[in-house]
């Protein structure tokens, strides 16, 4: 929001300098991100009129002026502008003057004495780039300081407002504010009803209540469109960062600029019928002022009337009834859109607009009718004409609820004490209604503050106007208690500790992705959709974190980094019956070689078997793997990862399409698991360590070759035989010697006792009672 510093002054008179009041609106939460002066600093420039321009005697583009600058005698002036002459009034910088840059002296210019120089807006520092002098209104005194005449002690203020400060996107709001923070007395201009000249109105239908709960419209005939905008309101307009269009146009930007609330301006002879406020149709077209043809959605709010769309509402007007210099006749416009169906719509069609960013936040629905009253008053003063009848439509205006505010509470909160009348003087000087008991104030927000919902935001009101400087900065004084941490449950950093041995490397990516990544790599269709996505290729919360994984290994390879392990703990989101639901999960990618490139050993890359290394140290040795399917990953090389049979997570190959997708050289291994489930351990028991040697036996079996050997390990753990300690997997043959279908397990079977040394017959007794669950579980029979 940038606004002229005088303008701002005339509204609220305060003794601060320019700035004190700067920091004053910073402290009090409304950021003073620039300011900087109207013109650069110059003096002895004056308003002077040249009386004569004759040609210069040995120049074809000079002129040898005579000019009146206020004093006994006209000075004689050398001046090479082409639109010097005779009867103009301009900046004058006498002899002695400073000018950005330039010093004036008495020259000769070609033989010619020059006392003085005509100045145009570049050499006063107030533009950039200039075609001639600077002429100045017929109303300008002679004489006068060009500074004065020109208001140029003037600041440009710009400030950086957060989004629940809408209130602030107005000088009458700023200045409000202004009044509050310094106690100064604010002066606004007394608006009144413009008696109505004619009987002609326009007739408004209003389809969607909900989303225009107020629309205020009337009609001004006779207007002169080519009549002059006012200096002084082209001057404010502009050091607003606007541009003066046309008298009609700068009077609606001037309201919006003063009052906050954007307005229209219709070309009452270009519309047909009445006018309807309702949501367009599915690709309902649009020529806008910009130029830009848009095709609408159903979920677009706009004006129309009898020929379709003529506005998009709280956006932008439509071209075809704009106004121009042939009007005549208008259609007044001042509403109130609720701030959810205007949210998103401008930037979805690529527009960005001064309305737009504040009915987007919230405007005053108090003061619809008083902005079309002070819009028909100007009007009428600038342009002339008759004003029509107001045509109001009200449905059910925003609410604002009393909040209630404890004294207790607000002490506790600031930690500094507060009188109670303190307290009210302030809510007065915010122009908040409240009613005072036992210690309570119960306060009635004003209509244009939509930031005031809950007691913290009284609070945060008693802070800044008390002055968040003020408040001393005292160390708390609290007693630390060590949290429980049990030993069944890990912390999120041993986790992200056991990959980071591993060489992984953590990444923190968007919840919000590609709605693609879901429905192609991921499989859901349905993914939960944002109303109001940042971009449009972050529109839908994830389930997995491996889209993230995979643009950042993307990201990476493109910068020559031909290695990466990654790992990501984070949040996935999915839909229930009655909302959603939020999981927490650790995903990992693997793509190059597997271990850094080194002379000592030859590079391989990563494979399956690493990955699942990487999950067994994750995890604990209490999860298994179960080959299944995952439309991401390898049919061949996927498998589901259980923990007391009960799915936790994938571990795989990525899928080729998505290899070639993504153009990837080499294999990646991905894997994502639930964190809450590999967070509960085991708490490790004392076992007696055998001072005695163990003995080993090795043996081979035959069976089914769609045995898993998994199946197999667990049978033994859950028998649990008496003196078997490990049993491991050494060899696998199939082939010559096997029958067909079936495949040979070689085993090593280690066992000891704690309180005596192992005989061979209790080895082959052991060795026996391992066979028979074998041969009784899984149909293996001893290998000759």
């Amino acid at each position: 929001m940038q606004f002229s510093e005088n303008w701002l002054r005339s509204l609220v008179n305060t003794d601060l300098d320019s700035q004190a009041l700067s920091h004053a609106l910073t402290m009090a939460g409304l950021e003073v991100e620039e300011m900087q002066p109207v013109a650069a600093p110059f003096s002895r420039v004056v308003v002077a009129k040249i009386l004569s321009a004759e040609k210069h005697p040995d120049a074809d583009r000079l002129q040898v002026c005579k000019v009146d600058v206020g004093l006994a005698e006209p000075l004689q002036i050398v001046c090479g502008a082409p639109n010097a002459r005779a009867g103009l009034l301009a900046p004058c910088a006498m002899v002695g003057a400073e000018l950005p840059g330039i010093s004036i002296k008495q020259a000769k210019v070609r033989g010619v004495e020059s006392f003085g120089m005509m100045c145009s807006s570049k050499e006063l520092g107030i533009s950039a780039e200039a075609t001639g002098l600077l002429e100045l209104d017929s109303n300008a005194v002679v004489g006068q300081s060009i500074r004065e005449h020109l208001d140029l002690d003037d600041n440009l203020l710009t400030l950086k407002l957060t989004p629940n400060r809408s209130d602030c996107l107005s000088l009458v709001g700023i200045a409000r504010d202004v009044a509050a923070i310094t106690g100064a007395k604010a002066s606004f201009a007394a608006i009144t009803a413009i008696p109505a000249t004619m009987k002609a109105t326009k007739n408004v239908v209003v389809s969607e209540s909900a989303s225009c709960p107020s629309y205020s419209g009337r009609l001004v005939s006779g207007v002169n469109a080519k009549a002059s905008t006012p200096a002084w309101m082209v001057k404010r307009i502009e050091r607003s960062g606007l541009r003066s269009i046309s008298a009609l146009v700068d009077v609606t930007n001037y309201v919006l600029l003063e009052l906050g609330q954007p307005m229209h301006a219709f070309d009452a002879n270009k519309l047909k019928g009445d006018i309807s406020v309702r949501f367009a149709k599915a690709n309902e077209p649009l020529s806008l002022l910009n130029e830009q043809v848009v095709e609408l959605k159903a979920d677009d709010l706009v004006i129309a009337d009898g020929s379709g769309a003529v506005a998009l509402a709280g956006i932008m007007g439509g071209k075809p009834t704009s106004v121009d210099d042939a009007t005549t006749d208008i259609f007044l416009e001042s509403a109130f859109f609720a701030p959810s169906i205007i949210a998103g719509k401008a930037r979805r069609l690529g527009l960005s607009t001064d309305s737009s960013y504040r009915f987007e936040r919230g405007v005053d629905f108090g003061n619809t009718r008083n902005a079309l009253e002070y819009a028909t008053k100007l009007i009428l003063e600038i342009c002339g004409g008759q004003a029509g009848e107001v045509t109001q439509v009200t449905g059910t205006l925003p609410v604002r609820h009393s909040v209630k505010l404890r004294m207790s509470r607000l002490v506790s909160v600031l930690g500094i004490p507060f009188e109670q009348t303190k307290v009210a003087q302030l809510l007065k000087q915010l122009g908040f209604s409240f009613i005072e008991e036992d210690g309570e104030f119960t306060v009635t927000p004003p209509s244009y503050r939509f930031d005031i919902n809950i007691e913290e935001d009284l609070i945060e009101e008693i802070a800044r106007l008390h002055g968040y400087d003020h408040i001393p900065a005292t160390p708390p004084v609290a007693s630390l208690q060590m949290l429980p941490a049990p030993e069944v449950r890990l912390h999120q950093n041993k986790l992200r500790d056991s990959l980071v041995a591993e060489g992984y490397q953590e990444v923190v990516n968007y919840s919000f992705v590609d709605e693609s990544w879901e429905r192609d790599l991921l499989g859901n269709a349905n993914p939960i959709k944002l109303q109001n996505p940042i971009a449009s290729n972050l529109s839908v919360m994830r389930t997995s974190l491996w889209g993230g994984l995979l643009d950042t290994l993307t990201y990476n390879l493109n910068r020559k980094q031909d290695r990466a392990f990654l790992f990501e703990v984070g949040a996935v989101y999915f839909p229930k019956v009655d909302g959603f639901e939020e999981n927490t999960r650790i995903a990992g990618l693997a793509y190059g070689s597997a271990k850094p490139e080194q002379w000592s050993a030859e590079n391989s890359d990563v494979d399956f078997f690493d990955i699942k290394a990487h999950l067994d140290n994750l995890a604990g040795s209490n999860v298994s793997y179960q080959k299944d399917e995952h439309v991401a990953l390898h049919p061949g090389q996927t498998a589901r990862i259980l923990k007391d049979g009960k799915a936790i997570g994938w571990i795989g190959k990525l899928h080729p399409k998505w290899q070639q997708h993504y153009s990837l050289s080499r294999n990646a291994y991905l894997f994502e698991l639930d964190l809450e489930a590999i967070s509960k351990r085991q708490i490790a028991t004392y076992q007696e360590v055998s001072k005695l040697l163990p003995v080993r036996r090795d043996l081979a079996v035959v069976l089914d070759e769609n045995i898993a050997v998994e199946k197999v390990f667990s049978a033994i753990k859950k028998a649990n035989l008496a003196l078997v300690h490990d049993v491991a997997l050494f060899d696998l043959y199939q082939g010559q010697g096997i029958p067909e279908n079936k495949k040979s397990l070689a085993l090593s079977v280690l066992m000891h006792d704690t309180q005596k040394t192992l005989t061979d017959n209790d080895a082959d007794t052991t060795i026996a009672n391992l066979l028979q669950l074998l041969q009784n579980d899984f149909g293996a029979v001893l290998r000759n």
